[in-house]
């Protein structure tokens, strides 16, 4: 649309064509109060809060449903909409209850806001209170209904935004009441979208409710640490006796990857960091072989000694180590070099999720063809194969959702079973069983599998395609679809894995033969000459390792947060001979026979970086505190130390000529600090004066991972960077083995051991199998 000129409040302003004056006057800074408005979602124009006054029309117009056009003049501000306004709050206040002092909203209600502003002191309407009991819709939600201003925020994003429709409107007039479409309980995904949305105290959260202020917490921005969408979100955080407390989880500021979206992972899903099931002191076995707690500085001692001796002994091959999902890239990266250089060993594996490796073999070279959330947030035609992102990738499946709503995206789904996203799709094609490997010569031109060219025709007729594919995809499938996109102009990729950072431990090299940025370890160019010690032949994968072990050829395992006993499958007996020491945050089934525990900090009690399965690079932040715990980037240096090896050649910190600006961390100045830390990290010269400082290892990451070229002041800012797997040389690569892939196939309401230990998640995966056998019996 060409751009028009209009005035407002005297000021001349510049929009396309058609925009709505309160999102033209938002952009320009002058700020239209409204309840009913919400960005992104359809217009109701129900609370007429957005009144100005329009030169040559009689009546005040709302902002909300005014389009702009060249010429036009409006007022925004005057004692005439000031009153309008004053009175519109006086109607909403005649029922709402005046409890702002116990009201969970109290501090950040609009309606609040709105009442200070323009004062709605003396009321000429006299009605009583209409009381009505508090209604529990879910563990997730609850309504008080007398609070409640009839905005149809809720309503409209549970089913536009979210495409749930478990919301509705019961009764008419002054009678209407927002309730639930199933009966009396919430028959949905339990996004917390609603209670997000809602601009008053009239949908609270469970979690949440009647436990503090919002001027109590601190509000700290990180990375949510369940799946690999890789959602930006705010805690709210409060002092506690032992360190302490998350109480509640949002990204109202909608800053990050994912705006104001969170799913019930990442809204109810912090609970376990304050689990009473939490480690917080080193265990040991001792002589009758029970796990007893012990110190720091004995636990360390004694797994240090016992992996020098083996090392020593039995060479470097004898141990084995397992790592993270959930670690940092720092720590994932610390953990490989440990591995390779002070273990002398290759033997490292992690528990993969997704075959990345296969990707980054195939896109290799062609720059440009991996793609980013952001771009699937805008991509004109996207085509979707296999994956469930609804219940797996709840970011993806909104995204994907607004893109259709909002843009007229296309979006197309193939599928061997049925998806709620074919519901926004243009067309959806099933496969037969075993049809993904079939799609890509449906795709060149071939029908022996496949019929319907109907769906092909249709999808090579985009000038521009985004693929989003699915586990379902392993090494050949995935070269195979990846080389029939390279081979059309203007074809992009995103490959589906689980975990916040399943990607980031691939890319970091937790992987037997290949080196971080997947450089094979048998042509590791630099790294042979950094990395000194480490062995040129490829190590043992997770399965070998436990073979060896029961071969009595496996002296010591390392596992750093992961699970590898939690499915059943390994019998315990094979590591009866094997020295077994674990990194976590609970005594899992594999610290459980652990000779050695060491409690370790969770994603939200540690600072690094992680990367979703998109290949966005984000800044988690250390939001919580707990005691006795150490984030297991510590424990390794710590490891490291003990075993004598030279700490400085394994984390560059304190080099000559780099300072650090302490002084005006605290007091009046407290602010400069963070200035002064995205000035100094754009610069390379942030402060690098401790072993334990994980983004030390940014700089050595950045020099030996080519993809990893950070723009740093972009991330120190809390923006998300891609990484771009195409600069990894194409000759390098080795095997993917796509056997040892295991997706995790997390739902809405499950996160593998985290999700264990969230009753927060339990609670809501019982409620929601309430819902649906109670479906099914009606």
């Amino acid at each position: 649309m060409a751009d028009v000129t209009f005035t407002v409040d005297g000021n001349k302003l510049t929009a396309p064509a058609g925009t709505l004056l309160i999102e033209a006057c938002r952009k320009a800074g002058i700020e239209i109060p409204a309840f009913c408005y919400y960005p992104g979602l359809s217009l109701q124009a129900a609370c007429r809060m957005c009144v100005v006054r329009q030169e040559k029309v009689p009546k005040l117009q709302t902002a909300c449903t005014t389009t702009v056009a060249e010429g036009q003049v409006f007022t925004t501000d005057s004692p005439e909409i000031a009153q309008a306004r004053k009175a519109t709050i006086e109607l909403l206040l005649g029922n709402h209850p005046l409890d702002c002092p116990v009201c969970d909203a109290g501090g950040e209600c609009e309606l609040q806001d709105m009442t200070f502003k323009y004062g709605a002191g003396e009321s000429l309407m006299v009605d009583a209170k209409r009381h009505r009991d508090e209604q529990q819709w879910s563990p997730a939600v609850f309504y008080d209904r007398p609070r409640c201003i009839l905005c149809y925020r809720c309503t409209r994003m549970c089913g536009e935004g979210m495409d749930v429709w478990a919301l509705g409107i019961q009764n008419r007039g002054v009678v209407s009441v927002i309730a639930p479409n199933e009966g009396e309980r919430l028959d949905c995904e339990q996004c917390g979208m609603c209670i997000d949305v809602c601009p008053v105290g009239a949908l609270t959260s469970g979690s949440y409710r009647y436990k503090t202020r919002p001027w109590e917490m601190n509000h700290v921005s990180t990375v949510c640490t369940h799946c690999g969408d890789g959602c930006k979100v705010t805690l709210g955080v409060r002092q506690a006796n032992d360190g302490s407390e998350i109480v509640r989880a949002d990204n109202r500021d909608k800053s990050g990857i994912n705006g104001d979206f969170l799913c019930a992972k990442g809204r109810f899903g912090f609970d376990f960091v304050d689990s009473s099931e939490r480690l917080t002191t080193p265990l040991a076995r001792n002589a009758q072989g029970k796990l007893e707690a012990v110190t720091w500085e004995h636990a360390f001692r004694l797994v240090g000694a016992k992996l020098k001796e083996i090392r020593d002994t039995k060479g470097g091959e004898a141990i084995g180590v397992i790592g993270s999902n959930h670690t940092t890239n720092e720590e994932n990266y610390l953990l490989q070099k440990f591995a390779r250089t002070v273990l002398q060993t290759n033997n490292i594996d992690h528990e993969r999720t997704t075959d990345y490796v296969a990707f980054a073999r195939a896109v290799a070279g062609h720059d440009g063809r991996a793609a980013s959330l952001r771009e699937i947030a805008s991509a004109p035609a996207i085509l979707l194969i296999g994956g469930d992102p609804t219940n797996e990738h709840p970011l993806l499946a909104w995204t994907l959702r607004t893109n259709v709503r909002l843009n007229k995206a296309r979006l197309y789904v193939a599928n061997e079973k049925r998806i709620k996203l074919e519901r926004q799709a243009k067309a959806a094609l099933q496969l037969p069983a075993g049809g993904y490997a079939a799609f890509s010569a449906y795709l060149g031109g071939s029908d022996n599998s496949i019929k319907d060219s109907t769906f092909r025709a249709a999808v090579l007729g985009e000038e521009k395609l985004l693929i989003i594919f699915g586990q379902e995809y392993r090494d050949s499938a995935v070269a195979d679809l990846v080389q029939w996109g390279l081979g059309r102009p203007n074809v992009r990729f995103a490959y589906l894995g689980d975990y916040a950072n399943s990607r980031g431990a691939a890319d970091m090299g937790l992987l037997p033969d290949l080196l971080p940025g997947y450089v094979p370890i048998n042509a590791s160019g630099t790294f042979a000459q950094e990395y000194v010690g480490m062995p040129t032949t490829p190590g043992k994968t997770q399965p070998e390792m436990f073979v060896a072990a029961a071969k009595g050829e496996l002296g010591a395992l390392l596992v750093v947060g992961a699970n590898p006993l939690s499915n059943g499958s390994i019998d315990l007996s094979t590591l009866k001979n094997t020295f077994v020491v674990v990194q976590d945050i609970f005594l899992t089934e594999t610290a459980a026979i652990a000779d050695v525990v060491f409690p370790a900090a969770s994603l939200y009690e540690k600072t690094g970086t992680v990367t979703n399965t998109f290949g966005d690079l984000q800044l988690a932040r250390k939001a919580a505190d707990r005691a006795g715990v150490k984030s297991d980037f510590e424990i390794l240096v710590r490891l490291a130390g003990s075993m004598g090896a030279d700490v400085k050649a394994l984390v560059p910190f304190g080099k000559v000529g780099v300072t650090a600006d302490l002084g005006q961390s605290r007091g009046a100045q407290s602010g400069e600090a963070d200035r002064h830390a995205v000035w100094l990290s754009a610069n390379g010269l942030e402060p690098k004066l401790s072993p334990f400082d994980p983004l030390a290892l940014l700089d050595e990451i950045e020099r030996l991972v080519p993809a990893y070229k950070l723009d740093r002041l972009n991330l120190f800012g809390g923006n998300d960077i891609k990484i771009e797997l195409g600069f990894v040389p194409v000759s390098a690569l080795g095997s993917a083995h796509p056997e040892l892939v295991k997706p995790a196939h997390n739902g809405l309401f499950t996160s593998g051991t985290l999700g264990h230990y969230s009753n927060g998640l339990k609670d809501l995966e019982r409620h929601q199998a309430a819902e649906v056998a109670a479906s099914a019996a009606d």
